[in-house]
């Protein structure tokens, strides 16, 4: 113990003069500069905001309505919020690390003397507080690496919605895909059924064979079994729907079979440069806070390896009589040596692989971004031409049924010319379909909406 009241107080100082020494390891905020080339090679103009609600360039009011809801009560963000509020617990703790207080209380009968004292009732109240000087930085760089755990965990709710909403706008454009195939395979078979009662009464005037009539019955029930193929493919993109929404499926599946247009790609985006994407990428982020962790676990690793010293203080109150005691505490890690330092070690290494991981995070992102724009360029191309075939082949269908219907065109040519028609039209709306998504897949891989609240 210190006797001294200066004693006591110079003792203080110096202790308060080496905690507030810089701490031990590498600096989590001093992270290196990524080498990111300078644009995109095909990306233009300035990227959407990460709080934009992208998908309102749909203009589908049904889709919007979905997102909106599901956003609060999709299991996986749910989840994902969760793990923020532990990540939050733990930075609190991380903040009251180092000091201690503590109490006790208790009663009991003694008696002191000789025969004939009673005993009496004695209450014992106790009293303790300590404190460990963070003299190389240990607890601080423990506070930095929960800081940068919350924040990874904030970046990976994000991400998380980012992917929950690639996953909803696919699915609820998938549906209205096969809606738009039920409605097609539906004409189809209504200009079957017409050839092939055209064909009945001209068999029965002598005009055409048993085989025109067989040939026209089974392209009719060809198109009729796609029906109920295209109807379980709706439904099961209803019942994914349902479950990324948490929502119940009967509700559901009646407003989806209400019918609405197929998703139309809308003009954009613009996509900035790769250095948005640190910003912009929640993924990014996240691989960037778990490195910044990393880093402080070393420097948490490397006090380990240092004296501690501590400052504990005791006050007693025993039957209304007091005592106290205050001193410091050396704490020597001499015989853990060779196990303090293995663990340095690994965390050494856990950091260069967090390093090497939120680099590779980086080039995995502008990947993502150069493989949608050239997706989405070349698919809006092929949207555009098939919508052209289709419209041709339409006119065809038209020009030959009319012929057929006047005798002046074979049964086999309309027939032919009925099914590169069916196939175009299908083919045209697959491609819509696959760039209509797309538009999403690139808005996603700059990290647009991830901030959204709508």
């Amino acid at each position: 113990m210190i006797s001294t009241r200066f004693g006591r107080r110079g003792l203080l100082v110096s202790l308060l003069a080496l905690s507030a020494c810089a701490a031990v390891g590498p600096d989590p905020t001093d992270l290196p500069t990524p080498n990111l080339q300078a644009g995109f090679e095909e990306g233009q103009g300035t990227a959407t905001s990460t709080s934009t609600a992208f998908w309102s360039g749909y203009s589908d009011a049904t889709l919007n309505r979905l997102i909106q809801q599901g956003m609060g009560q999709s299991f996986d963000i749910m989840a994902a919020n969760e793990r923020i509020r532990a990540a939050a617990a733990d930075m609190q703790a991380a903040g009251v690390l180092g000091s201690q207080v503590g109490g006790t209380n208790s009663a009991g009968r003694e008696r002191s003397g000789g025969d004939g004292i009673p005993a009496a009732t004695v209450n014992t109240a106790n009293l303790s507080a300590s404190f460990v000087f963070d003299l190389f930085g240990g607890a601080r760089r423990g506070r930095e690496q929960a800081a940068a755990a919350h924040a990874s965990a904030e970046a990976e709710a994000q991400t998380v919605r980012l992917a929950w909403l690639a996953e909803v706008i696919s699915t609820y454009a998938n549906a209205r895909f096969y809606q738009q195939a039920l409605a097609l395979t539906r004409e189809t078979i209504s200009a079957r059924e017409g050839t092939l009662g055209v064909t009945r009464n001209m068999e029965s005037l002598g005009l055409a064979t048993e085989y025109d009539t067989a040939q026209t019955e089974a392209l009719l029930a060809t198109a009729r079994a796609d029906l109920p193929n295209y109807e379980a493919q709706f439904n099961a993109q209803v019942y994914r729907l349902s479950t990324l929404l948490n929502l119940q499926a009967e509700p559901l599946m009646r407003q989806m079979r209400g019918g609405s247009a197929q998703l139309r790609t809308p003009p954009g985006p613009g996509t900035g440069v790769p250095a948005d994407l640190l910003r912009s990428r929640p993924d990014i982020r996240a691989s960037q806070s778990d490195y910044a962790a990393a880093l402080a676990g070393v420097g948490v690793a490397t006090a380990d390896l240092l004296p501690a010293i501590s400052l504990t203080g005791t006050v007693t109150d025993r039957g209304g009589s007091t005592t106290w005691g205050f001193g410091p505490g050396l704490s020597l890690p001499v015989l853990n040596q060779g196990a303090l330092q293995a663990t340095r070690n690994r965390r050494l290494s856990e950091a260069r692989q967090a390093e090497i991981a939120w680099k590779s995070q980086i080039a995995s992102a502008v990947e993502d971004v150069q493989v949608a724009q050239s997706n989405l360029r070349r698919y809006r191309q092929r949207a555009s031409t098939l919508d052209s075939a289709a419209s041709s082949y339409d006119r065809a269908y038209a020009l030959a049924r009319d012929n057929f219907e006047a005798g002046a065109l074979p049964l086999v040519d309309l027939l032919d010319a009925d099914r590169q028609r069916a196939a175009a039209r299908l083919s045209a709306a697959e491609a819509r379909n696959a760039a209509a998504k797309e538009w999403a897949a690139l808005q996603i891989a700059t990290g647009a909406g991830s901030t959204a609240t709508r």
